[in-house]
């Protein structure tokens, strides 16, 4: 059971609260392009050294840090920095990142966790700024569009505190507090919710620890800029499988619909057939590229911490089922697709042999034919 202690109270001296939100915007984007269009289109707007990749990560390419000045507005009793970061990835993502300085008990974190995870005016702000940006870089983008699906997380990052902490008891002196703060819940949670919201929690020395949850994540350490670099891919990752899931089930009503639509005397018809069956083959590149271009964009080299990082993260949100699905689905479009091509190769074969027979009865019928 996970109570908190009220004789292990601390307060956060200092802290920082980044809120996550990433869209996709296109199906791919060239950053060499985007670098140049950056300054001339997008207001306020400069690139900045993307010092969040940590060097473990080996991005191809790597993802574009650009620091727009802007005026987000404020969260009620916080105040949100006047800097809004954008990390731009070339399989068409944007992540937008809002900082708000926190202080006080561990209530301030749950006060916090909870506006975040209502409808909240950075919700609306940053799905403002991604339309806003990729009108701005839309020449940099391969079949622009901003999709209608968000993916929203929350990094609590706690540098500074007063009072008795020791990381490696804090899931049991403080276990309730931070399970609440995870799932941004005012009510007390059961011993089995909080010990299920602390059961991904990690440390790399003896004075950090990271709790990692599906809606939330708490970072006690003064330098955490790589394990956010993974919590922040890791949730444009979940956005574009849940993209890609959503496209792959409409593309296989399509290419059910397109399979059904076929009748028998469109076998006659020259390139019909080929048609349908490279509209379902486009359907199935689209998709796998798609998958290929995420699940492949990030390799952790030489550092194991953050692998493992990574792997909780990963578990957390589910990753390996979704990526399960996009692959079942991706088979079936195949199966559609070799289906189809296998129909049509039996409606030639079956055209070719009318053919043959018809020139077998004419040769027949000629035989009989007087002679001049």
């Amino acid at each position: 059971m996970k109570t908190d202690s009220p004789n292990a109270t601390f307060v956060i001296e200092r802290g920082l609260c980044h809120a996550l939100y990433a869209y996709d915007v296109g199906s791919s984007i060239d950053l060499d392009a985007l670098r140049q269009l950056i300054g001339a289109g997008l207001k306020d707007a400069r690139l900045e050294h993307n010092r969040r990749v940590p060097k473990y990560f080996d991005y191809h390419p790597a993802p574009l840090a650009i620091v727009q000045e802007a005026q987000p507005p404020d969260l009620p009793g916080f105040t949100v920095n006047r800097e809004v970061e954008i990390q731009v990835y070339d399989f068409g993502s944007v992540s937008f990142t809002y900082r708000l300085p926190v202080s006080g008990p561990l209530e301030t974190l749950l006060d916090l966790s909870c506006l975040l995870n209502a409808d909240n005016p950075l919700l609306a702000d940053s799905r403002q700024r991604a339309a806003t940006l990729l009108n701005a870089i839309r020449s940099a983008v391969f079949r622009p569009r901003l999709a209608d699906l968000v993916e929203d997380y929350t990094v609590f990052q706690i540098e500074e505190v007063r009072g008795p902490l020791d990381p490696a008891t804090l899931h049991e002196t403080h276990g309730q507090s931070l399970a609440q703060v995870l799932r941004a819940e005012h009510a007390p949670l059961s011993d089995q919710e909080t010990t299920d919201a602390l059961a991904c929690r990690l440390s790399y020395e003896r004075g950090d620890v990271t709790f990692i949850d599906w809606n939330a994540a708490i970072v006690f350490d003064r330098d955490a800029d790589d394990v956010r670099a993974v919590l922040e891919f890791a949730n444009v990752e979940l956005l574009e499988m849940r993209y890609l899931d959503r496209q792959l089930d409409d593309a296989l009503d399509r290419a059910y619909e397109t399979a059904m639509r076929r009748r028998w005397w469109r076998g006659f018809v020259p390139g019909r057939s080929g048609a349908n069956i490279r509209k379902v083959s486009q359907m199935q590149l689209d998709g796998a590229l798609v998958f290929e271009r995420v699940t492949n964009a990030p390799k952790l080299l030489g550092d194991q911490y953050l692998a493992r990082v990574y792997r909780l993260t990963s578990q957390r949100f589910h990753l390996p089922e979704w990526n399960t699905s996009a692959l079942r689905k991706l088979e079936a479009i195949e199966s559609v697709y070799q289906q189809m091509h296998d129909t049509a190769s039996e409606h030639r074969m079956e055209i070719l042999e009318w053919i043959i027979i018809g020139l077998f009865v004419l040769e027949i019928v000629l035989s009989f034919r007087p002679s001049p």
